[in-house]
């Protein structure tokens, strides 16, 4: 999923800065969005394009392992810790 603050830049928290942003954004000359290059990152593309792989298919071949009794204690446990966390 694409980071959400990629699409747009931050705007600024001082009124007089926003007014004059927002109004750039509605008369379409806001400044463009550059996006950030894989290079930059420092990571090695051919092993972000492997992760993205495997983790994409990593959770439905889980799931597809297994059986029904093992995905009901999964889900037991998921509820449990859920409604602990709202009596807190």
């Amino acid at each position: 999923m694409p980071d959400q603050s990629s699409k747009r830049p931050k705007r600024p928290r001082d009124t007089n800065k926003l007014a004059h942003a927002v109004f750039l954004e509605a008369i379409g000359e806001a400044p463009e969005v550059k996006p950030e290059k894989e290079e930059d990152s420092g990571k090695n593309p051919a092993a972000v394009a492997l992760g993205r792989l495997g983790g994409l298919k990593g959770g439905k071949a889980r799931a597809e392992k297994l059986t029904p009794e093992q995905r009901s204690e999964i889900a037991r446990i998921a509820a449990a810790a859920r409604w602990k966390k709202s009596e807190d």
